[in-house]
């Protein structure tokens, strides 16, 4: 977290949340939705100012009850997610493939998932991650699919089983929260 951010939290410790405003989208884009895209349930407008996008990236965390936000000074602002909390691109360089969050870091998967919509997941230690639709071929021409899942090559001696799993069960399954504002207005 941003030193300035830590700054504010303890100059105004009792700043209420905000829901509903920001969202990842399922290609890894914050998306900022006013109250009229809120209302149409739209995604909102991507947000394309670099600084900001990198502000937001290293602000990012979840809390104790697995909903993600931004911490944006004191304020928190929990965000919606179009899928999982990460997304990632899969690439190859110099013939090795390499797997980038949304907020450029490196994700070393520990297993991979193909969820029943066609959707691939990497989990690592600590977080689960949705394939950007973008790379599906790449992924596929790395992958020896089956009826049960397969067998994805993500590296030399790397080979990753791919399980199977209903998306309707991946938030449970890694215990996030994919819309805190629908949270906020049930309880």
């Amino acid at each position: 977290m941003d030193e300035i951010v830590k700054q504010a939290l303890a100059k105004w410790p009792n700043v209420p949340h905000c829901t509903g405003w920001l969202l990842l989208d399922r290609r890894g884009q914050w998306r900022m939705r006013d109250d009229a895209t809120q209302a149409a349930d739209l995604p909102g407008d991507i947000i394309r100012h670099d600084a900001l996008l990198s502000f937001i990236n290293r602000n990012y965390a979840a809390d104790e009850t697995g909903q993600w936000f931004f911490q944006n000074g004191p304020q928190r602002v929990y965000v919606e997610l179009g899928y999982t909390p990460w997304i990632v691109r899969l690439a190859e360089t110099d013939g090795a493939l390499k797997l980038t969050d949304h907020a450029g870091g490196a994700f070393e998967p520990s297993e991979a998932w193909l969820d029943d919509q066609g959707n691939v997941l990497f989990s690592d230690a600590v977080r689960i991650a949705a394939l950007h639709d973008h790379d599906l071929d790449l992924f596929s021409s790395n992958a020896e699919l089956d009826d049960d899942g397969g067998v994805f090559h993500f590296a030399a001696g790397v080979n990753l089983t791919l399980q199977r799993i209903s998306r309707d069960d991946v938030a449970g399954r890694f215990g996030f929260v994919a819309s805190p504002a629908a949270k906020a207005r049930a309880g």
